[in-house]
Parts: structure tokens; C-alpha cells; sequence
């Protein structure tokens, strides 16, 4: 598919003009030496003054602050070109230490000596996102949640209160408003081209970063206090996230090409592509997903306007909505696909997923230590999409070609990781493996339990496993053909076959994208649910080890010898009941989107019944805790919500039976 490229710039006319044109406008040159004392100290007072507030309410007027600092901002960035490394080291070095990130600092210095089209850019990006993370960790020293977004931070009376509000408004005017020249918003979503950043500005934050360790220094000494920095991220569950082959040489020299001939690549944008591969090669994979993201976002936000027919929303389109703001459905998903929209979806969005850009560009990461799987996953999807999106007969020569096919291979049939779904489906199976861990538990010989004298005669189990059996009998029809003997169901879900149902079932594919909230609600609660499974598990496992070793080194009073042996008959019923929640869990996630078709009475009565259910598990690991060990008292509460969920399956009302009584929907095989 071909993509037409409307415009020049992403940057609207109004923006163009506040970045690219009008810090020049004043041509007076303004003397360093009024900017910065000779001992290195900033002269905070210049530039104060030189942002115009509006007497009316004494807010900022953004565009004649920007006009009025271009001359000094010419004058820092002169200032700092004629130093050398070592000069701008013995000047400044001292107060960057305040931002834990020096040696990022000395980068974006030398950078400015730099003839690489995209080094102002991506120096910004990367100093925008550290003062933003140094900024948070002095908000800290006062405030208790630090703001998310920039803007928030940098107006909060927190900050005002360490450096001044003159001193924020000036941070404002460069970073912190939309109002403004608002540079780390443009950079970080792909609006700015590398030609359309004047380097001065880059220089200025660079000089304002040093400036304000120099203020801080000062409130420290006042207050006695320490300066405390929070720890970097890291990434969890990076194993989940190899999807893509590794890319070598050849692939790297491929997508070059690629980018070369793509629709998908603005020809002004093209400069980032190639330094981002360029990183690649280096091992520098914190920069190359720093270059890559707003890319990304820029190729997506091209092609949403051209899909929908809407060429005016290049500067502000939301690519992963489901509807247009006139309620039209946005056709990006459906040109895109579902594997590539849940791609996006598990990098980007899900709070679950490694959320890549939000950590990135909120400085929440070891730049020195990004992992190389990371980012080649998310260069290996954007080669996908440079194919996707270029010319057929461009393609003839790369279409058949070895490194091209496993990577369209993988894109085309990538599933959510990180959805609620995904973590469901990966949580009940955990939670079996567990529970099938327990026929391998050490049992005491038979012989030594009947040597001890006064044995109390165990709790009946047998009433459990009765209505364990017809609610298992309830919910034959809805499983694979075959999968029990309904004249023993109980031992059946006690064997290896079990697992492997659950793995079958858990392959059943689940529509992920747009979920409404009626399904996310559900989804809380089953894995609630899940999560207080395994936690039973766990201690049924740890608690037979622990009283098992003190057993045979006969450390056990007779008391608690009585109780161990009511927890090894408490074992009996409680495997085949907690495998008998995972299946009717499973089965109700994968008609989960029947929930929608629920009337509001009946939605609420369904949610009591997921409560109560939650509410047994709850109990149960309180009941089979160490500090309780209530195995009587487990059979008995576990006798009754099982007399409930036969109640509930008897009225017909879970949703593997209102998905039988409806068409089918999102429900395929993988």
C-alpha cells in the first residue's frame, strides 16, 4: 500500500513559526558576560527577565518570551561552541552531578560540536527526558506523587518553592507548555523533522540544566537536606518479549533500503531511520529506540490520515482509537491488522508490558544498560511495516528474500503478551503446574500414622467431591470432545491430561483490542481469583515440606502431628477443587466478550457470584496459612461455595452458556 505524503513538515504553521523562526526575529547580540559570572555561576536574573508575563493575570505570554530570549540563546550556544571539552568539564561538570546522569550531559556538549543531522534532536530528547526524572527527584524533597506529565511538574508549586517560579516559567517557555516552543513534546512524538531544531536551544537547556544544580545547591544548604535519586526500571519480563529473530548485518543493511523506498518514511524523516540503524550497529540501543519510537509514531499518524481520509489530523491524530471524533471506526486497526495493533498495544500501551516510550521519555531508564532485546523487537516490527507499506514492483527484489520472510512470518501472527487476557492465560497455567506439583509431595508412611495413639478421625471429604463431580458433569458439554470419562470425572482432572486441556484451552484466541469495560471489570476479578489459587498452592506446598522434614525429626508436638495429618486429607479435596476453579475460569474467559450481552441486573448478579468466588479463595489462604491452619474449617467453606457454583451453573447464567446460546464472537483458534 502507497501512502501519500501531504505535507512538507508535521509541524503546524503556528509551531513552525514559534520554533523555527521566531527566536530570530531580534537580531541584537546580548553579551555572555551578563549571562554567566566568570566563576561559571548562570546569572539567573538575566534571564528572568527576559520572559514577558501579561500584566492581566500575570500568566506567560509564550510567543514574546521566545522572541525576546532568541538573542540570548544565540549567545549560550556561541558561548558553549568555543569551549573545549575540557574547559566546558571544569566549568559546568560540578553541577550536573545533581541530575545522576554527567555523562549524559558531556554527550549532548559534544554533540553540539557535531555535523550528524540528527544529533540536536536526539540530545534533546535524551536531556529532556534526564531533567525531567532530576526534576521529579526534587519534587520528592517536598511533594509526595510526582506529576507524570512534564507540564504538570514543572508548574507545581513544589519546584517554585526549590527554584523560584521566575526560574519555572523560564523551563516553561522551552519545555513545559504547548504554549511554548514545547521541544520535548515535538521531538518525542515525531513531529519535528532534524533540520527544523536550532541548535541554540539544545545549548540553552544544556546551560539551564547547570543553572539549576547551582539553585538547588543553594536550597540544600538551607534546608540540610539530601538529595535523593530513585532508582532506574527494569525492564520486567524481557524473556516474553522475543518474538523477532536477531538481527544481523544483512537485515540492518536491508532495512536501509527499505527505508529508502517505503511510504511509510517521510523523505524529511529519513535522517532518523538511518541514524537509528546506525545506533544498532554501535550497540547504542537506548538511542536507536529513542530514534525509532517518534518515527514510528510519525509513519502511524501518516498513514491514519490517509486510511481515513482526513489530511488535517496529520498534527494531531490519535492512531489507536477506535473511533474518529464523528464517531467513524478508525480503519488503521483494520490496515494494520490485529497482530501489528497488539504489538503496539503490548509495547507501548499495556501497563503491564515494558512500555517503552513512557519510561524512555520520562527518563526512568539506564540509557547505559537499554537491553538489546528490546530494540530488536521494535526495529524488527518497524522493518515490517517498511515492507508493508512500499511499492509492489520496488519489492520485487527484496519479496523473496531470506531475512524478509521470518520477520513478516512473526509479525503476522504475534498475540498480546501483556493484555489482561494474555497475563489470565499465563497466570491459570502457573498456577496448575503448581497444583500438579502436589501428587510429588513426601507423604508419611502409612505404618507411622497408625502408631500414634488418640488419632482424631479426619473430616469427611466426600461431600465435596460429590458436588465437585456434578459440577464437572454441568460443564462437559463446553469442553473439547473426550477430554473426561464422565463415570470418574473427579481422578480425571487429577491426571497429566488435565494440564494439557487447560494448555488447549488457553490457546483459544481472544480478542484483545477495544475491550469495553464490562470485560476488563471481569478480567480483575478472574485473576484476583487465579492469584489467591496459586497462593493456596504455594502454601499447601511449602507448609507439606516444612511439617513433613519436622515428621521424620520427630520435632512435631502431638497436637500438631494431628493437624499436619488433617492438611495431607484436606490435600484430597482441595486439588480437584482448585483445578475445578482454573477450568471454570478458563472456560469463562474464553467467552468472556459474551458478558456485553448481559442485561444490568444479570451483569450485577454475575459479578456478586465472581465475588463470592473471590471471597473463598481469600478465605481459603487465610484458612491454609501457617499461622492458621484451619483444614476443617477450609472443608467446610469450601462445601458451600461449591453448593453456589452449582447454583449459578444450574440458572444458566455464566457466559460459556450464554455463548452457546448466542453467534460466535472473537472466539477462533490461534
Amino acid at each position: 500500500m502507497s501512502i501519500v505524503e501531504p505535507v512538507a513538515t508535521c509541524l503546524s504553521p503556528a509551531v513552525h513559526y514559534m520554533v523555527c523562526k521566531l527566536g530570530f526575529e531580534i537580531k541584537e547580540s546580548l553579551s555572555v558576560n551578563s549571562i554567566v559570572y566568570e566563576n561559571g555561576e548562570v546569572c539567573w536574573k538575566t534571564i528572568t527577565e527576559l520572559v514577558y508575563c501579561l500584566e492581566s493575570d500575570q500568566s506567560v505570554d509564550y510567543i514574546k518570551s521566545v522572541q525576546l530570549l532568541g538573542p540570548l540563546c544565540e549567545s549560550v550556544h556561541l558561548h558553549l561552541q568555543s569551549l573545549t571539552m575540557e574547559q566546558f568539564k571544569l566549568q559546568y561538570l560540578l553541577w550536573f552531578q545533581w541530575t545522576n546522569h554527567t555523562e549524559l550531559l558531556l554527550e549532548v556538549f559534544a554533540a553540539l560540536q557535531s555535523t550528524e543531522a540528527t544529533a540536536i534532536a536526539l540530545s534533546l530528547m535524551k536531556l529532556t527526558s534526564c531533567l525531567e526524572r532530576a526534576l521529579g527527584d526534587v519534587f520528592l524533597l517536598i511533594g509526595k506523587d510526582c506529576p507524570f506529565l512534564l507540564r504538570d511538574l514543572l508548574a507545581s508549586q513544589e519546584l517554585a518553592k526549590v527554584f523560584g517560579q521566575s526560574v519555572m516559567n523560564v523551563l516553561r517557555v522551552f519545555i513545559g507548555s504547548p504554549c511554548g516552543l514545547n521541544l520535548r513534546n515535538i521531538l518525542w512524538h515525531g513531529f519535528a523533522s532534524p533540520q527544523e531544531i536550532p541548535a541554540k536551544y539544545c545549548s540553552v537547556l544544556l546551560f539551564l540544566t547547570a543553572g539549576l544544580g547551582q539553585l538547588l545547591r543553594r536550597f540544600l544548604l538551607q534546608t540540610e537536606t539530601i538529595l535523593i535519586h530513585r532508582p532506574y526500571i527494569v525492564f520486567p519480563n524481557v524473556g516474553e518479549l522475543d518474538i523477532f529473530p536477531d538481527l544481523n548485518h544483512e537485515a540492518l543493511s536491508l532495512t536501509e533500503e527499505l527505508a529508502k523506498i517505503s511510504s511509510f518514511v517521510l523523505k524529511t524523516m529519513l535522517p532518523f531511520w538511518v541514524a537509528a540503524l546506525t545506533a544498532f550497529r554501535q550497540h547504542r540501543y537506548a538511542d536507536c529506540v529513542i530514534l525509532l519510537l517518534p518515527q514510528l509514531e510519525t509513519g502511524l499518524r501518516l498513514l491514519f490520515t490517509t486510511v481515513n481520509k482526513c489530511p488535517n489530523r496529520l498534527l494531531t491524530a490519535e492512531m489507536l482509537t477506535k473511533q474518529l471524533s464523528d464517531k467513524e471506526i478508525n480503519q488503521l486497526p483494520l490496515i494494520l491488522g490485529e497482530p501489528a495493533m497488539e504489538f503496539l498495544w503490548d509495547f507501548l500501551n499495556h501497563q503491564e508490558g515494558p512500555r517503552v516510550r513512557d519510561h524512555l521519555s520520562h527518563g526512568e531508564v539506564n540509557l547505559n544498560e537499554f537491553p538489546r532485546e528490546i530494540a530488536n523487537q521494535i526495529l524488527a516490527f518497524s522493518i515490517t511495516l517498511l515492507y508493508k507499506f512500499s511499492e509492489e514492483e520496488e519489492l520485487s527484489e527484496l519479496k523473496e528474500h531470506t531475512v524478509i520472510k521470518p520477520l513478516i512470518s512473526c509479525a503476522s501472527c504475534y498475540h498480546s503478551r501483556f493484555h489482561p487476557v494474555a497475563r489470565l492465560k499465563k497466570q491459570v497455567l502457573e498456577c496448575m503446574k503448581s497444583i500438579c506439583s502436589w501428587p510429588e509431595l513426601p507423604v508419611v508412611p502409612e505404618e507411622q500414622i497408625q502408631e500414634i495413639t488418640g488419632l482424631e478421625r479426619s473430616a469427611d471429604t466426600s461431600p465435596c467431591i460429590s458436588v465437585t463431580t456434578e459440577i464437572l458433569s454441568q460443564l462437559q458439554n463446553y469442553l473439547p470432545q473426550n477430554c473426561f470419562i464422565l463415570n470418574d470425572p473427579v481422578n480425571n482432572l487429577l491426571t497429566e491430561k488435565f494440564l494439557q486441556l487447560l494448555i488447549e484451552l488457553c490457546n483459544t484466541h481472544i480478542c484483545t483490542l477495544y475491550c469495553p469495560r464490562s470485560v476488563l471489570e471481569i478480567l480483575v476479578l478472574l485473576r484476583k481469583i487465579s492469584t489467591q489459587c496459586h497462593q493456596v498452592s504455594d502454601q499447601v506446598i511449602a507448609s507439606s515440606e516444612m511439617k513433613y522434614k519436622q515428621w521424620i525429626n520427630k520435632m512435631l508436638r502431638s497436637r500438631q502431628r494431628h493437624n499436619y495429618l488433617r492438611m495431607l486429607n484436606s490435600i484430597k479435596f482441595l486439588s480437584p477443587v482448585l483445578r475445578l476453579i482454573l477450568i471454570l475460569m478458563t472456560l469463562e474467559l474464553i467467552s468472556i466478550h459474551t458478558v456485553c450481552e448481559k442485561n444490568p441486573y444479570d451483569y450485577q448478579q454475575y459479578l456478586k457470584f465472581l465475588k463470592s468466588v473471590l471471597q473463598y479463595t481469600e478465605n481459603l489462604v487465610t484458612y491454609t496459612s501457617p499461622e492458621k491452619n484451619k483444614w476443617d474449617e477450609s472443608l467446610e467453606l469450601t462445601h458451600k461455595t461449591l453448593i453456589k457454583i452449582r447454583t449459578f451453573n444450574e440458572r444458566k447464567q455464566t457466559l460459556m452458556q450464554l455463548a452457546t446460546q448466542l453467534p460466535s464472537k472473537c472466539l477462533c483458534k490461534q
